[in-house]
């Protein structure tokens, strides 16, 4: 009985120790790896609308796939949970991924902005049961340019790796862009750094999406739309990618263009107490703060203090008692003038993260005085 038992037991381990070489066979076989540069994708074209106005609006917002709404949490941001989910949401139910996104698609169609940059926006997981949801945001503005940069194309993710049957699978994602107007390029750079073979190969490949638009003072406007890295514990890589980001900026300042750099940066702002809100359950720091001085004089990093943008996924969100941070905001070149920043508050229903529009003027020439009203 003993002897048969130990049997069973080896059966065990060898099937899933098959499983796993499958898996990383598979993974590396079909791992994306993007061109340092490549035109972004048009899910949806406009028509041919030049950006006359001086003032722009813009609204970011890490939808969270939909899959990250207040009644959910996340087996990931746990302890040991590259092994096992501990009771906690690898997949969010159908039923609440259906509910946030269709609050996002509603917040959306009624607010009123240029621009539009979406963080992981899926368009075709098993984590969002497979929806496009950038088509989904892109028919709330039709007359709208749409755009898709993948960050996240993964034929199958195994984690937790001792529950395959409960594994993340397929997860195709990334940064999608609404415009109002025409860009001239659109255009997706890949970030520098990556994870160690194989987390490399299950993990995002991270970049930028760059929109640029004439203007009529003869110069550019560059609107970035931006994901850093997560799970990141020492830093390196957010610390590759704010180099390189840095160094496209600059050199596009230098030409006279105007830059606008809106996202998830995974990080604090300049001189922002990760523990502003005084949640309850504050845990160690977590969140490192960009530099005061990565930029240049004149450079602003633009944020609202006043409204997190970010919560814990450990559990659900319970007002008051889960942590929350700020690590959503916009970068604006010394050209351009932030007038009015605004964090959201959803009360974080429908993602982790909650949008932040901006409203900022292009300097050196005049231009129509269009009004948008933010819900």
């Amino acid at each position: 009985m003993i002897k048969n038992s130990f049997k069973f037991l080896g059966l065990i381990f060898l099937s899933w120790l098959l499983y796993i070489s499958l898996v990383l066979i598979y993974g590396t076989a079909t791992d994306f790896q993007p061109a340092a540069k490549l035109p972004l994708k048009a899910i949806q074209k406009n028509k041919s609308l030049n950006l006359t106005d001086s003032i722009v609006n813009l609204i970011s917002w890490n939808i969270g796939y939909a899959g990250l709404g207040a009644a959910s949490n996340f087996f990931y941001d746990n302890e040991n949970a590259f092994f096992f989910s501990y009771g906690k949401m690898v997949v969010s139910p159908k039923e609440n991924v259906d509910r946030n996104i269709a609050g996002i698609t509603n917040y959306v169609e009624t607010s009123d902005a240029d621009f539009y940059l979406f963080q992981e926006i899926d368009l075709n997981s098993k984590r969002s049961y497979y929806t496009d949801q950038l088509a989904l945001l892109a028919k709330t503005k039709p007359s709208f340019q749409a755009t898709m940069g993948i960050n996240y194309n993964v034929g199958y993710v195994p984690v937790p790796v001792l529950e395959p049957w409960n594994a993340y699978g397929q997860a195709v994602s990334g940064l999608g862009s609404l415009s109002r107007f025409h860009p001239t390029e659109a255009t997706r750079f890949q970030l520098p750094g990556s994870f160690d073979w194989p987390d490399n190969v299950f993990q995002l490949d991270r970049c930028a999406a760059v929109l640029r638009f004439p203007t009529p003072a003869g110069k550019e406007l560059i609107v970035a739309n931006i994901h850093n890295s997560a799970y990141d514990t020492n830093g390196t890589l957010k610390s590759q990618q704010m180099d390189f980001l840095r160094e496209m900026f600059l050199a596009e300042y230098e030409k006279g263009n105007y830059i606008i750099a809106g996202g998830d940066w995974n990080q604090c702002p300049p001189s922002f107490k990760y523990d502003s809100f005084k949640d309850q359950n504050i845990p160690p720091s977590e969140e490192t703060n960009i530099a005061g001085d990565f930029f240049p004089e004149g450079w602003q990093w633009v944020y609202d203090a006043n409204v997190p943008t970010n919560r814990r996924m450990q559990d659900t969100y319970v007002k008051g008692e889960t942590f929350t941070t700020v690590i959503d905001f916009f970068l604006v070149s010394p050209n351009v003038e932030a007038l009015e920043i605004k964090g959201i508050d959803l009360d974080f229903q429908f993602s982790d993260h909650q949008p932040v529009f901006l409203k900022a003027k292009l300097l050196g020439f005049e231009g129509g005085k269009r009004q948008i009203v933010i819900n």
